[in-house]
């Protein structure tokens, strides 16, 4: 049985061989493999390559395609078929010992055929007792280079620098068609162990290496580097292959290169040419002219594998700048004088005419040049399917906005933040608004797709504690928003600012903190795309007149697909409210909200700032302070003195545990946003229930609102600290996963 099945692959492979040999490319045959482009004499299919050695397998097994060399575990990075050259990513071998002297290591070699490791690599060796070696064949010659690597703990190791003292290199010999890398070591790296127990030997491509002395610790993770192969078809050189014409692949505009050495012969197009030379008529004519490689005075004109050159109307030559270029006739001369002073009067009428007209449609141009700028095109693709008629966001002119701010005057500031600065401005039908003035830096990529995020996300959201939308002007250098305004500044003013903190009492504060988490709750999962704010500070939420909280400034917000339910994001936020373990991963979630939520929480019941170094080195950091004075059961201490309590109310323990539990290191121990304001909902109702004329007149018809809501919904509180929370709002994301490349050494 084995015997027949050894037969079937010898005569697949032979029927294969014999199918490429021809040099044309078939049509079932893949062209690409990832990122690697696939032409003959490569191929990863029966029929489609020159012979064995040029096999590519394409692996499909861990989602994106990659190419490898034959059927082993190398991996191509490109390949070139008009250098005869490819780059694989080679194996690094590595000797470590520990403390006791004892070795493991892993072997680096690579066995070839048609293929060559070309001169131009490195054979580079790192370690501080190394001595690093490559026994190799060329042809049937055996070979070897080497080099050694010492240096202590007082060596002067340079970065950047493989002289020998951490780092040692060799030229490669031209013809390797095999070698095996062997370290070894003189002292067991017995007196350097804490600094570098390993040696390592590879090679990698000329100028894709640079040593630095951080890889004599930390070189273990890297376990291949970019080598270039050099290749050619058989061992028979082009004078004796080209008299097998039925086999021979340099045919038609494909040449043999009498240059190359050998072993084997090489194909390139003739000059003139372009294409893959080891197919027949794939070399094609090169345009010379549209591409603008030519040595033209005047006009080029294409012919097949070159160019001719001709010269205007009275002029005459070969055209060529590199030869007798074009002369003018002396009649020719006299009629381009007059025509020239001619042209240079209607030159200055036209700039003239030009200039004025220019005047005139400079305003337009550059407001369409600020539109353009800022994103409008942008903007109103994003916007244009997303929005109904009535809900549209309004588009201000310039004018109107200069005339609302009273041109920007400094006396109109209402706040700074991180993406600019935010004015008092009265509309022509009285409304008082807030408008956001970006800041205008360089204008990047970055900073438009900013504003424009913001301005997506706000037109989304149709809450009232969430700041409204009313609209954008793009007209101008720096983009504009228009905001509904909000008098009486931040929480963060309210609460940090001495004088302000009388006058907002607990039952204020427990309001503002619910009325926030219900709109974080419906950015998380009732608006129609899932939000994560990724900023939630005090200073981003807003109050009014009544203290009715607003969640303002969505410039670093997320739009979160539905089917996932994290982003890998550059890392975002406020220092102090930052999720540790999104600060760690990458990795943004709807929890990463509810963390920077505690720590708001945290906050409100203890009116200190998130990171303070004013402060003791144990309470600098706010949520960890408070969880420890929390464990300590030293809650009293830490609330905030001007709540002049003599006691801990109920509530306050239920808020204190509930911000605990928002503040754990993993995401998964968290509750949800949703779960977090029926639970200040909850506390909110029960303390009302208690204390009835803890809420002012103006505030009672909500707080029945409230209990009817609370007692629809069967709402059932738990002051367990331990509480069990449900995996995120949003539905599970593709898992992806990386397959471990074994060493096929």
């Amino acid at each position: 049985m084995h015997i027949q099945l050894l037969l079937i692959t010898l005569i697949v492979v032979f029927a294969a061989y014999l199918g490429a040999s021809s040099g044309q490319e078939v049509p079932a045959c893949e062209s690409s493999c990832g990122n690697v482009s696939i032409t003959f004499p490569f191929g990863s299919g029966p029929g489609c390559y020159y012979s064995p050695d040029f096999l590519v397998t394409c692996n499909r097994s861990s989602g994106e395609p990659i190419p490898f060399f034959g059927t082993g575990n190398v991996v191509i990075s490109n390949m070139s078929t008009s250098k005869s050259e490819m780059e694989i990513m080679a194996f690094v071998a590595r000797d470590c010992y520990n403390t006791s002297g004892q070795a493991g290591g892993i072997r680096a070699w690579l066995r070839l055929r048609d293929f060559r490791v070309s001169t131009k690599n490195k054979f580079v060796a790192i370690g501080c007792d190394t001595q690093a070696r490559v026994s190799g064949r060329r042809g049937n010659v055996s070979d070897g280079i080497g080099c050694i690597s010492t240096c202590r703990r007082n060596s002067l190791i340079a970065n950047g620098s493989c002289s020998g003292v951490g780092c040692c290199e060799a030229s490669v010999p031209e013809g390797i068609r095999s070698y095996n890398i062997t370290l070894r070591s003189f002292n067991n790296h017995r007196n350097i162990i804490n600094f570098n127990p390993c040696s390592y030997g590879f090679f990698v491509e000329e100028g894709k290496f640079n040593f630095s002395t951080s890889n004599l610790r930390d070189f273990r993770s890297v376990e291949k580097m970019p080598m270039l192969l050099d290749w050619a078809i058989g061992d028979l050189t082009c004078d004796v292959a080209s008299q097998n014409t039925s086999n021979f692949l340099c045919k038609g505009n494909s040449k043999c290169d009498q240059d190359y050495a050998g072993p084997g012969y090489r194909c390139n197009c003739v000059e003139g040419y372009e294409g893959n030379p080891y197919i027949e008529n794939d070399c094609k004519n090169i345009n010379e002219c549209e591409r603008g490689n030519h040595d033209c005075e005047h006009e080029c004109i294409d012919t097949e594998g070159s160019y001719t050159c001709s010269c205007r109307k009275g002029y005459s030559g070969d055209g060529r700048r590199d030869g007798t270029g074009c002369t003018q006739d002396q009649s020719t001369l006299i009629k381009v004088v007059v025509g020239t002073s001619a042209a240079a009067i209607l030159l200055l009428v036209f700039v003239t005419w030009l200039y004025f007209g220019l005047k005139r449609r400079k305003l337009v141009m550059l407001r369409e040049k600020f539109f353009k700028q800022n994103g409008g095109l942008m903007l109103q693709q994003r916007i244009s399917g997303d929005i109904s008629s009535n809900d549209r966001a309004k588009v201000f002119t310039i004018e109107e906005l200069k005339k609302a701010t009273n041109n920007y005057d400094e006396s109109r500031i209402i706040g700074k933040g991180g993406y600019g600065t935010v004015y008092k401005g009265i509309l022509s039908d009285n409304r008082v608004v807030a408008i956001k003035k970006s800041k205008l830096a360089d204008q990047t990529q970055a900073q438009i797709e900013q504003f424009i995020n913001e301005v997506v996300i706000l037109s989304q959201i149709n809450h009232r504690n969430v700041v409204k939308l009313i609209g954008c002007c793009l007209e101008t250098e720096v983009p504009l928003l228009v905001y509904e305004f909000i008098p009486n500044g931040t929480l963060s003013d309210h609460i940090h600012e001495k004088g302000n903190t009388l006058a907002i009492t607990w039952d204020i504060r427990l309001r503002i903190a619910t009325e926030a988490a219900e709109a974080l709750s419906y950015l998380h999962s009732a608006a129609s795309v899932p939000i994560i704010h990724r900023d939630v500070k005090p200073m981003n939420i807003l109050l009014d007149d009544d203290y009715v909280a607003k969640v303002a400034d969505f410039g670093a917000s997320r739009l979160v697909p539905m089917d996932q339910i994290e982003l890998a994001t550059i890392v975002q936020g406020t220092l102090g409210y930052l999720d540790p373990e999104y600060l760690q991963t990458n990795q943004l979630t709807d929890k990463s909200d509810v963390y920077s939520f505690g720590v708001v929480l945290v906050e409100l019941l203890t009116a200190k700032k998130a990171l303070s170094f004013d402060r003791p080195e144990e309470e600098r950091n706010l949520a960890m302070y408070f969880i420890s004075s929390l464990k300590q059961g030293r809650l009293f201490h830490v609330l905030d003195q001007q709540l002049q309590l003599n006691e801990v109310p109920n509530e306050i323990i239920q808020v204190s545990r509930l911000a605990e539990r928002c503040l754990r290191v993993r995401g998964d121990e968290r509750p949800t946003m949703k779960e977090v304001a029926m639970e200040l909902g909850g506390i909110m109702a029960s303390m009302i229930q208690k204390h009835p004329w803890v809420q002012s007149s103006s505030n009672e018809d909500e707080a029945e609102h409230l209990l009817s809501k609370l007692n629809d919904d069967h709402f059932e509180h738990t002051n367990e600290t331990n509480t069990n929370v449900n995996s995120s709002t949003f539905d599970s994301m593709n898992q992806h996963s990386i397959l471990a490349i074994s060493s096929g050494r």
